[in-house]
């Protein structure tokens, strides 16, 4: 495929910029930082125009933390409509990403020129259920990091077949695979953590997240992250997030691999103080259920495209956060039945109490692993291959995204919203998770007055809580019930960051 003025087709399609590819290792980099006890941060970030990509690039490894960039790209490149890409930059129509399809490839690789490195990788974000042209476009100016999954990229975002994602996917894993014939270890991370962005229960999460991150090992990536959105409660979230962690580590014992959660992708609070107080609970979150990275959002998320210094105060804010929850003394851990414990004991030594060797963060187990094991199971039983099995799953009922309107998802699957903010099963379809978590009679389906509710609940949430500066964030409670350190009442002012210096974190010998 050929961009504008030569664009990815500048170079062989799966021969990465041999000096971009030996310096920037994606997946090596988040190892290192999570090594040195840091959570790495990471905006959601693309425009069309290469001087702006530039600029939002470099305040981003600028920023007072230790940060990933991003480029996002925009709709005609996700859709595939290069025609119209191309039209836009002819005609100086705006766009909402950046076009790396129609670039040339030599403006793509001056934007990334003494800016991307090893100090500081970058990936390439899309939203595409048929990736190949954006894989060949960022492997041709020397990326080999992006994100996606045939499900998680195919079932909300397109009416694409899902058979057909599914082979494009299989296509686009091998081209990234093949350039570590060229010494890259690209990088690829599961969107399946996602699926809807709120709403969806987390044990069918944690399921396509790794079965993505399956389907990446069989089509030779060795190194990939696994995603989690925030959801509305904590308890929850460290739960689901622990049992993730776990699974991949059982799952994937041979590939290099990380947790990654998302700041909150439903209706965000309309407050500036509301929408940091949910970005704080969010890099709290992750430190203590062991995530490695955190893709955050902004104050105007609720509003419109934030800015570069609204991208750069989100990180910032949320590095300060995860360093406070970081410099918390670790309960002591409790072991039972019901315990369930965190995946990356040996990063954290430091903090565990050490039995079994296991992380000191002990949640209830509210039936998340048994539901998620299931449903990997039941879909791995239906084909060798994880791709047809993909395929086989949704068809069958098996895997079933609720309120998802594709036309291969089975669309059975409903759940509800408890007050706590737990997000319930309200009808499983033909999914073979009934009655693994029977806390009772489930949940009624929600209406449409019901559904709006659920979606606006966590906005509600915290703009309230921002209304009142002496309401204590519910981590606090969390933390001091478990041991920890309560927390202070939350203000309007981050306080101050601490992070491990980006020079620490470079190649290593």
């Amino acid at each position: 495929m050929t961009g504008a003025g030569g664009g990815a087709g500048a170079v062989p399609a799966v021969r990465p910029d041999a000096a971009a590819a030996s310096s920037c290792g994606f997946g090596a980099f988040v190892a290192r930082a999570r090594a040195a006890g840091t959570l790495v941060v990471q905006p959601r970030m693309g425009m069309a125009d290469p001087l702006r990509m530039r600029d939002g690039l470099r305040a981003t490894r600028d920023a007072k933390a230790v940060t990933v960039g991003t480029v996002t790209l925009d709709s005609y490149t996700r859709t595939g409509d290069l025609e119209a890409a191309r039209r836009a930059l002819a005609e100086g129509v705006g766009l909402n990403g950046y076009p790396i399809a129609t670039h040339p490839a030599d403006t793509t690789r001056a934007v990334l020129r003494g800016v991307a490195d090893a100090r500081f990788p970058v990936q390439v974000r899309h939203g595409s259920a048929m990736p190949e042209h954006i894989v060949r476009a960022l492997l041709a100016v020397g990326l080999d990091a992006t994100e996606g999954g045939p499900v998680s990229y195919c079932l909300p975002y397109s009416r694409t077949p899902l058979r057909e994602a599914v082979a494009a996917w299989q296509r686009s894993c091998e081209l990234l695979a093949s350039t570590r014939e060229y010494g890259a270890e690209p990088h690829l991370e599961t969107f399946g953590g996602c699926l809807m962005g709120q709403l969806c229960p987390p044990s069918l999460l944690i399921a396509v997240s790794v079965l993505e991150a399956l389907f990446f090992r069989q089509h030779g990536l060795t190194s990939v992250s696994l995603s989690y959105a925030q959801q509305a409660d904590p308890r929850q979230d460290e739960e689901a997030l622990t049992v993730l962690g776990r699974l991949a580590g059982e799952l994937l014992p041979d590939v290099d691999h990380h947790v990654v959660l998302y700041a909150y992708m439903g209706v965000f609070p309309r407050s500036p103080g509301g929408a940091r107080l949910l970005l704080e609970d969010a890099a709290r979150l992750a430190v203590r259920a062991g995530a490695a990275r955190l893709i955050v959002k902004t104050t105007a998320e609720a509003h419109r495209i934030p800015t570069v210094g609204e991208n750069v105060r989100a990180l910032e804010t949320a590095a300060a956060a995860a360093a406070g929850e970081g410099s918390r003394p670790a309960p002591t851990a409790v072991r039972g039945p019901h315990a369930v414990r965190g995946p990356h004991a040996a990063d954290r030594l430091d903090r565990l109490d050490l039995l079994d060797g296991l992380e000191a963060l002990d949640v209830a187990d509210t039936g998340i692993e048994a539901e998620a094991r299931a449903l990997i199971g039941a879909v791995l039983e239906l084909d060798a291959d994880v791709g047809r099995a993909l395929v086989r799953a949704f068809a069958a009922g098996y895997l079933d995204v609720p309120y998802c309107l594709h036309p291969d998802n089975a669309g059975r699957a409903r759940t509800s919203l408890a007050s706590d903010g737990r997000l319930l099963w309200s009808s499983v379809g033909s999914m073979p998770i009934a009655g693994l978590a029977d806390d009772g009679p489930r949940p009624p389906i929600l209406g449409s007055a019901g559904l709006i509710s659920a979606l606006s609940h966590v906005q509600r949430t915290y703009d309230d809580r921002a209304a009142d500066p002496s309401a204590v964030a519910p981590s606090a409670a969390a933390a001091a019930a478990s041991g920890g350190v309560p927390g202070t009442p939350r203000t309007s002012v981050p306080p101050p960051t601490t992070s491990t210096p980006r020079r620490e974190l470079g190649l290593t010998t």
